[in-house]
């Protein structure tokens, strides 16, 4: 019955069947013999072609969307180099060396044969002319002289002669004698070795070194067991004054502060205050020598607090003897006027100094040039290159190990001759380990 009615719906009030829905058949479907390829061409053909002022638009449009990448020459659009003022400096000079043997001094005949032979050194440098006989009549000293001209030895004959001639004979167990600050453990090894080397015929006066980077336990047992001369860095000496009881200064008659600029640049002037504290505690009365390459604000500071009644030597001047203030008025402005004095210090006669003005974006090709030209193509040189930053060492450094000496990469025929360039790289900064760093 449902059936039914439905029909009876759809057909029309005169009875006619139903209409079917016809479909539009295109234009191709009438042509006879036409082929699908030529069908789907008419189809194409029928569409309506896009403006080409349109399609400019639109890839505009799309361009600006993208971040803009202006792409820079590297050798052009430079900015000019201003011209550097140069003033006429009157270039401080030292003579460093000197004709004047150890013989002529008053020292141990096996001392002196020890410096000739082992040392291999017969003559004495400016430094050391006029330090020795002024450290050998007990007085404190207050020496500025450049980095190399001999400051260890300056300090350290005056020393070994006047422990190996005491009247009681030292030993072992006493402590230390002498006690020398240095700013690095580089050079704590360094001065550990003259001294020892200079000890070879005073075979009962122990030298000692304590430094960063070592075993605390194994530096305690040295200590127990005696060290008379020790040399060590402020920020070690002062941790074992504070952890360790075995450590005295009752019999310590020398103080020695090598490098004193570079101790307070390093940012050791609290730990030298703790030692000398920790030596003023205990004996009061004791002969100290202060070494610099310069003599700023900072090693003047440090010299009235730490000598008495010093004589002043400097290579550039004549031995004067320095007075002591009256008042903390007249000590400021001593210092203050010393510094001035010295502001100009002397570099090494073989020391060469160059200046060389360049654009930003051309610093790193110049650097990298620098070192091709010094380190490749002429004879080969070691060359060490100073960077403002931990960071920056980091990326010049896996930089140019990258590009110039190849890194990792396998050789591949054709290449430049750069790839073949044998360089090595080293890196050094503050942020690395001390097991790495040394």
């Amino acid at each position: 019955k449902q059936s039914g009615a439905l029909k009876r719906k759809l057909q029309s009030p005169r009875g006619n069947p139903p209409v079917k829905r016809k479909r539009k058949l295109s234009i191709n479907t009438f042509r006879k013999g036409a082929t699908e390829a030529d069908r789907r061409e008419e189809g194409r053909s029928s569409r309506k072609p896009v403006p080409k002022k349109q399609l400019t638009d639109k890839q505009n449009e799309s361009q600006k969307k993208k971040p803009f990448v202006k792409t820079s020459s590297l050798f052009k659009n430079n900015p000019d180099i201003p011209e550097i003022q140069r003033k006429e400096v009157q270039q401080v000079q030292e003579n460093v060396f000197t004709t004047d043997s150890f013989s002529q001094l008053n020292l141990h005949p096996h001392l002196i044969s020890t410096i000739n032979t082992v040392l291999n050194i017969c003559s004495m440098t400016s430094v050391q002319k006029q330090t020795i006989p002024v450290l050998l009549q007990g007085r404190d000293a207050l020496v500025r002289s450049q980095t190399g001209s001999g400051k260890t030895l300056a300090y350290g004959i005056p020393l070994v002669q006047s422990l190996q001639g005491m009247e009681s004979k030292i030993q072992r167990s006493d402590g230390p004698y002498a006690l020398v600050l240095v700013p690095t453990r580089e050079l704590a090894l360094q001065s550990f070795d003259t001294i020892q080397k200079l000890l070879k015929p005073f075979t009962w006066i122990v030298p000692g070194v304590l430094m960063g980077g070592e075993k605390r336990k194994s530096e305690k047992a040295r200590l127990r067991k005696g060290i008379n001369i020790l040399i060590s860095t402020p920020g070690r000496l002062a941790d074992h004054i504070k952890s360790t009881e075995c450590i005295h200064f009752r019999r310590t008659q020398w103080l020695i502060i090598d490098e004193a600029d570079r101790i307070l640049d390093l940012g050791f002037e609290k730990d030298v205050a703790v030692i000398l504290n920790a030596l003023n505690a205990v004996r009061e009365t004791r002969q100290n020598v202060l070494l610099s390459a310069t003599l700023t604000e900072g090693v003047t500071r440090l010299a009235d607090i730490s000598l008495s009644d010093p004589v002043s030597i400097s290579i550039a001047d004549e031995i004067q003897k320095v007075p002591e203030p009256a008042s903390q008025t007249e000590r400021e402005a001593s210092s203050s006027s010393n510094c001035m004095e010295q502001e100009n210090f002397a570099v090494p006669e073989t020391l060469q100094q160059y200046v060389m003005m360049v654009p930003s974006k051309l610093r790193l090709v110049t650097l990298a040039a620098f070192i091709l030209q010094k380190c490749k193509f002429e004879k080969r040189h070691k060359m060490i290159i100073f960077f403002s930053s931990c960071e920056q060492v980091e990326f010049h450094y896996e930089l140019l190990v990258k590009v110039l000496s190849g890194g990792s990469e396998p050789e591949q025929p054709g290449r430049s001759p750069l790839s073949s360039v044998s360089l090595q790289f080293l890196r050094l900064h503050g942020d690395m380990e001390q097991e790495v760093s040394t």
